[in-house]
């Protein structure tokens, strides 16, 4: 697919016009609320938590995915490869204290404590849709910091075109590290441009409770246009670089698995189709949506490419 932009641009492709509720976001978070009612019990037997954040790029279908879901259904191959793994095999799993190292091209390198990480940034409670390669989606409230706060209080300098983001490596904490299902750590990486958009997101939480350790404890990464597999959880490293990262599951199957792996319908997976998906708790699939429906959003990234090449 080649994106070009065309002549008569949206104002929300060059501002961050993202960052408001239009009429669609409206009738979301209504719908939103209307779910709070039937929201199931958790694994306790507690009240499962509602959903709350100011819903950006939802349809008007879309409503925020049970807890239970989003905290047993995951992939997290540092935990294990099947879904349920994550949940049972990361219980116990310590997130504090925890470092987080700034480096690379920056002038202001530093070695964080979470705290300290995140202090200085506004928390903020965003629902976001998130779309998996393998054709499965979820609608999920997340609680945490745009990832530009980050970058800017190290202040790149003029060679850093990339943003590497890096998994803790800890075989003894993570069992899923004593295989070598993937090259470890996990590495993810986006433009520097990418990762500057108001979307990009530092999730550090999820429906309003700290971010559970299956779902990528204590940080972990959240880009809503693309593929689910390009959040890297539990980040120990945000490193800029003037070459393109190369990545965890680009280096395991290159003809699967590009760099950008922006949602893409008329882009196929070499082993099954992306044009429609499965949101997780219904049963038929709906047309998947260009960007995961963020496309008013952050097509003018990518004006000029072809999206079947770079994909």
């Amino acid at each position: 697919m080649l994106v070009r932009r065309p002549p008569d641009l949206r104002s929300s492709e060059i501002t961050d016009e993202s960052l408001y509720l239009d009429r669609r976001d409206w009738l979301a978070a209504v719908g939103a609320l209307a779910l709070a009612s039937v929201v199931p019990r958790d694994a306790a037997g507690q009240d499962a938590p509602q959903a709350i954040g100011k819903p950006y790029g939802l349809q008007p279908n879309d409503t925020p995915t049970p807890w239970e879901d989003v905290t047993t259904y995951n992939n997290f191959y540092e935990f294990g490869t099947d879904k349920s793994d994550p949940a049972e095999n990361a219980k116990g799993f310590r997130t504090r204290p925890w470092t987080v190292r700034v480096d690379g091209a920056v002038a202001k390198p530093a070695d964080y404590q979470l705290e300290d990480f995140l202090k200085p940034a506004r928390i903020e409670d965003r629902i976001y849709r998130h779309r998996c390669v393998e054709a499965w989606s979820m609608v999920i409230p997340w609680r945490g910091i745009a990832l530009a706060d980050v970058i800017k209080r190290a202040e790149p300098t003029s060679k850093a075109r990339f943003v590497e983001l890096t998994t803790l490596n800890d075989p003894q904490r993570m069992p899923g590290q004593r295989y070598p299902v993937l090259q470890w750590p996990y590495v993810e990486g986006l433009r520097l441009d990418e990762a500057l958009h108001p979307l990009a997101f530092l999730a550090t939480g999820v429906y309003g409770r700290t971010l559970p350790a299956q779902n990528g404890a204590p940080l972990r990464l959240v880009v809503p246009w693309k593929y689910g597999f390009k959040g890297g959880k539990s980040i120990v490293r945000i490193r800029l670089t003037e070459t393109m990262p190369r990545t965890a599951w680009n280096l395991a199957a290159p003809q699967e698995y590009g760099f950008y792996s922006n949602v893409n319908p008329e882009v196929d997976h070499p082993r099954w189709s992306q044009a429609k998906e499965r949101r997780i708790g219904e049963f038929l699939r709906r047309p998947t949506l260009m960007f995961n429906g963020y496309a008013d959003q952050v097509a003018s990234l990518y004006a000029g490419m072809d999206l079947r090449k770079h994909y």
